[in-house]
């Protein structure tokens, strides 16, 4: 009686068993989503609390240091490997920069002006069960942040 019941217990688990781990690895992607969401906000934030001091000394090329490589750099520093999974496309005071060799020293405003910083990033779904909900399999999202720059006449 008992190698019965165990036999149909198997059978049992292989029914539910696809069922539960598609569940749970939806969850987990899920999870993953929300975590890419609250990362690169705080990477965006952290971004423009650097940007409106004026400073440059995080721009990786110290012979040559530029403000608005110093701020992506931050940025991406912030968001722990998010940035280039995520793919976002800048949009500065209106202007949007589709790729980093459209970036210039401009684009995050001068001493005194009203910053806005827009990342609309894209997070490529791994989950068969969750791509039909999204388009093109991507969980899409925009962050943002708005700030004043402050009066940073010579600073470096």
């Amino acid at each position: 009686m008992g190698h019965r019941e165990g036999g149909a217990t198997v059978v049992e688990m292989a029914l539910v068993m696809p069922v539960f781990l598609l569940l749970l690895i939806g969850v987990i992607e899920l999870s993953l989503m929300f975590f890419a969401n609250l990362t690169m906000q705080y990477a965006v934030r952290e971004g423009g609390r650097y940007a409106i001091t004026g400073l440059s000394d995080a721009d990786p090329n110290v012979s040559n240091q530029q403000r608005y490589q110093a701020i992506l750099a931050r940025m991406k520093t912030s968001s722990v490997g998010m940035y280039a999974k995520v793919a976002p496309v800048i949009t500065t005071n209106n202007v949007t920069y589709t790729d980093s060799s459209s970036y210039n020293a401009a684009m995050f405003g001068q001493a005194g002006d009203i910053l806005v910083i827009k990342l609309d990033c894209a997070w490529p779904l791994a989950t068969p069960l969750l791509k039909p909900f999204f388009k093109d399999g991507k969980y899409r999202f925009t962050v943002a942040v708005t700030m004043l720059n402050e009066n940073y006449a010579g600073v470096n």
